[in-house]
């Protein structure tokens, strides 16, 4: 009996042992980091599948690992968002990439936002009425098996556009916002298919973007979407997941083009905090960066495993609060276009992957592109302006510092990170757009005069 008394005795010592060195490694670790400042936070989201990150890290402790007590509250609409985050009642939120960069340059509402995190790739799709849809589909190319070829580009839009017109009629879409991916996307969209979304003229006091428009786009809330095109008050949309599928489950409209398909892997929202609060709190901001990394990884890990049970805590009513199926149909890595054309689209939402949550220069120059590109910035801008405008918003010395701390910690491998050391922060030009165009971050004015409709160097409304 002696020789297991002592085995028992020798077990409780190695526990105690191990215990005792991950306290103190915590301890160690978490003094290196530094204690957060500012312990107690308030963020706030769009009921949207794409704010995942952010339900995903609370529910699995992650913030809660890094000392940070946080509550998470729906906004009735992205600029009552914006605005409380500005005055300090949100400590941050969950951002169209737009909003940072519009704040700071003092488009809309002026405040300095900044961003450490990008929060995912994709995820986005343009939806028409079932009316819409009838009259687009003699003009779009038929697959074998009798199905629509994808991507279906504008062109197919523009006869039924024009139909209206003749009858005196205006072809109507919303967007969720001025400054929104799915304003510029929905406009990139048109565009390419040879119909003007309208111009912005904010020097002249206009805030329309109807200025010679060909379709008229309007801002419409997210949740509302639907019902709003169903009403007739819209012919379509665009927006981000599950409203485009929700039209497809209650029969009232067809997904036609996904954002992967305008732009394969855009970037989407981001997660936005005042550049005070980071001045304020940065080992608060290091910490909650840390945590929405992990809850991003844990979202795209082992081929989307998890995505499942991210679906659940999605569908609750505190945050998406969509239906379960209708939130799967395009989280799982699949989408529906017209009813019963099912699709596999692995990468429709990306969280991780593809260096997906590092905030990329080129990626806030691609904003500004468009909106010099529609009137929102009124005047030429040198290459440079855009350049320091984008690195005063987005923040990879924070995403980098977060990033590395997690490698040190054993958390994430370095090889699921960009190679920092070399990194400029400036993807390579992307080719995969609808429209064929390459993208260079680095010569912002160059890809605005490839553009055949659009402002152009010396062009001012």
């Amino acid at each position: 009996m002696n020789w297991k008394k002592s085995l028992t005795n020798t077990l409780k010592k190695a526990v105690l042992s191990s215990a005792v060195l991950l306290l103190f490694t915590n301890i160690a670790y978490s003094e290196s980091l530094g204690e957060p400042e500012k312990e107690e936070l308030k963020f706030g989201f769009i009921k949207l599948t794409d704010m995942a990150p952010i339900a995903i890290a609370y529910e699995n402790g992650y913030f809660e690992d890094e000392g940070l007590y946080v509550t998470i509250e729906a906004q009735a609409n992205w600029k009552v968002l914006l605005n409380g985050v500005i005055d300090g009642s949100l400590d941050g939120a969950h951002m169209l990439a737009g909003q940072p960069i519009a704040a700071t340059m003092g488009y809309g509402t002026k405040a300095d936002i900044i961003t450490p995190f990008s929060m995912d790739l994709n995820g986005n799709a343009i939806t028409v009425s079932n009316k819409t849809w009838q009259q687009m589909k003699p003009n779009i190319p038929k697959m074998a098996d009798g199905r629509p070829v994808h991507p279906i580009k504008a062109d197919s839009l523009k006869p039924v556009i024009e139909a209206l017109k003749s009858e005196g009629k205006p072809f109507k879409m919303g967007m969720v916002f001025p400054v929104s991916t799915h304003n510029y996307e929905l406009r990139y969209w048109l565009a390419a298919g040879g119909i003007h979304p309208g111009y912005y003229a904010p020097h002249k006091g206009d805030s329309s973007g109807t200025i010679d428009a060909q379709a008229l786009l309007s801002v419409t809330p997210p949740p509302q979407m639907p019902s709003t095109m169903e009403a007739g008050t819209i012919h379509g949309y665009c927006v981000g997941e599950p409203w485009n599928q929700q039209a497809v489950f209650k029969n009232i409209g067809v997904p036609v083009v996904t954002d992967y398909e305008i732009w394969k892997d855009n970037p989407e929202k981001v997660f936005g905090i005042t550049a005070a609060f980071a001045e304020k709190y940065p080992n608060t901001t290091v910490r909650l960066t840390r945590a929405l990394i992990r809850a991003a990884k844990w979202l795209d890990d082992n081929n989307n495993a998890n995505r499942p049970a991210a679906v659940k805590i999605l569908s609750q009513s505190n945050y998406v609060g969509a239906d379960y199926d209708v939130i799967a149909n395009s989280m799982t890595g699949t989408f529906e276009y017209e009813k019963g054309d099912k699709r596999d689209v692995p990468d429709f939402n990306v969280f991780f992957r593809y260096n997906a949550t590092y905030p990329y220069y080129s990626d806030a120059i691609w904003y500004l592109t468009q909106m010099r590109r529609w009137g929102q910035i009124s005047t030429d801008k040198s290459d440079q302006w855009y350049k320091d405008l984008a690195s005063k918003v987005y923040r990879p010395d924070i995403y980098v510092k977060a990033a590395q701390s997690l490698i040190d910690d054993k958390l994430i491998s370095a090889s699921e990170f960009p190679d920092f050391a070399n990194e400029t922060g400036f993807k390579a030009p992307q080719k995969h757009f609808i429209d064929d165009i390459v993208y260079d971050g680095n010569q912002p004015n160059a890809y605005l005069e490839k553009f055949s409709i659009g402002l152009k160097k010396g062009d001012k409304l």
